[in-house]
């Protein structure tokens, strides 16, 4: 007689417990990092609206480098060129560890996150498109509003004192991840500038050998941090933006550990890296990127121009409806059941609160609009569609936090102290 088939967990249910731990891990790091990211995004604003603004503006286009090797940029192109490509490097690390181990392993659960999340693009960019358009605008900032800003979503809960339950950050954490990976492919794909084709084989060799030095387990960090600088420096004079490269060697880096280790080398990279990416990277970029003027005038264009209305449009409405329809018409096909704890109320808040887009809305904005008077009102309105985002996510969220609060102490009570929730060691609890 055959097995019953084991029953599923229902969608955002409790996680097994390793994911759990990965994903607590993981988010730590993200939410401090998104507060010293919010406070970079203050304090660019207060400055360049302050008396010593043009202070701010000779350091952020004050040039150095080699110019022999082609990488005399200025601070704010070192900031988007450079540090951010420690940024995507974490981003391909955790795509990588989502792929082998995490809810991307097997298509039966990665159907779900992932097609709410390319709804999540897809729709936003089409608010984009059809905003601009109606208005006789540019349909070159389609992708602004494409990506989610984990690390600021996650600021936003903590100030909230929210207690989402770890199911809720983890269906978050793989939204992002994917529409990261959605942005960095739009990044590589549309937005290249002449192509150098011999420093691009270069980039290419430099990266199987990256691939090499991991399939025959070589250790030592002289060996990788010359060979990725070199390697992100012929991908910026390939033509293909930097970041790309980051990406690229976070995916190769090997993520399933051998007997001896401790840890693989994606988690000891990530470890090392990731306070540096959420705490100086991405907050510096976003020191010399997110500073724009704010007068009247300048928010009254953020409502009246065709471009930056639709990226407002695209990242308020277009995500919220892009991820709420995706996953429910998603949950529906493949049959899956909704924790009964919670309510598709809880995806919607969630959905909500996707739409702040800031680290890559900034940097594709940058990229699609080349003339410094346009990017100003992108990136105003970059600014306003994710506080407004922001604002109303907080009140779905704090209108449910009774219940998120519950659930949250519930999952990690541990009365007898042995290091594991009690709720692990329950009769039908998912393996650990």
């Amino acid at each position: 007689m055959a097995a019953a088939p084991r029953e599923r967990s229902p969608f955002l249910g409790l996680l097994p417990l390793p994911e759990r731990n990965a994903v607590v891990q993981a988010l730590r790091t993200e939410t401090v990092g998104g507060l010293v990211l919010l406070a970079a995004a203050v304090a660019a604003l207060v400055w360049v609206n302050s008396p010593w603004g043009d202070v701010y503006e000779r350091i952020r286009d004050f040039h150095f480098g080699i110019p022999a090797l082609g990488l005399d940029l200025s601070v704010g192109h070192w900031t988007a060129d450079g540090l951010l490509a420690v940024f995507f490097l974490v981003a391909g690390i955790e795509l990588k560890r989502e792929l082998v181990v995490g809810e991307l392993r097997t298509p039966a659960t990665a159907a779900l996150p992932v097609i709410a999340a390319v709804s999540g693009m897809v729709v936003p960019a089409a608010f984009y498109a059809i905003t601009a358009s109606a208005g006789g605008g540019n349909v070159n900032g389609w992708a602004v509003p494409m990506a989610t800003d984990i690390a600021f979503a996650l600021a936003v809960l903590a100030v909230l004192s929210s207690h989402l339950p770890a199911a809720l950050r983890a269906f978050l954490l793989t939204l992002a991840v994917v529409d990261d990976l959605g942005g960095i492919l739009v990044i590589a794909i549309f937005f290249t500038s002449d192509l150098n084709f011999a420093a691009l084989g270069g980039a290419f060799a430099g990266l199987v050998v990256f691939y090499l030095l991991q399939r025959f387990r070589v250790r030592g960090w002289w060996w990788y941090v010359p060979l990725g600088i070199a390697i992100w420096a012929l991908m910026y004079n390939g033509g293909v933006h930097a970041t790309v490269a980051g990406v690229a060697m976070g995916l190769i880096l090997r993520t399933t550990r051998d007997k001896s280790e401790d840890a693989s080398p994606a988690e000891r990279t990530s470890h090392l890296l990731h306070p540096v990416s959420a705490g100086i990277a991405v907050p510096l970029f976003a020191l010399f990127a997110s500073g724009v003027s704010i007068t009247a005038a300048s928010l009254g264009q953020v409502f009246t121009e065709p471009e930056p209305l639709g990226v407002v449009l695209g990242l308020v409405a277009g995500k919220a409806l892009g991820i709420f329809a995706g996953t429910y018409l998603a949950a529906r096909f493949t049959r899956a059941r909704l924790n009964p704890e919670l309510a598709w109320a809880d995806v919607f808040a969630l959905a909500v609160l996707a739409g702040i887009g800031f680290t890559v809305a900034l940097l594709i904005g940058e990229l699609a609009f080349p003339d410094p008077a346009t990017a100003e009102h992108i990136k105003a309105a970059v600014l306003v569609g994710s506080v407004v985002a922001a604002c109303l996510a907080a009140l779905l969220i704090k209108r449910r936090n009774g219940v998120y609060r519950r659930l949250y102490e519930e999952e990690n009570r541990d009365d007898d102290h042995d290091g594991i929730p009690d709720i692990y060691q329950r009769a039908g609890a998912p393996e650990h």
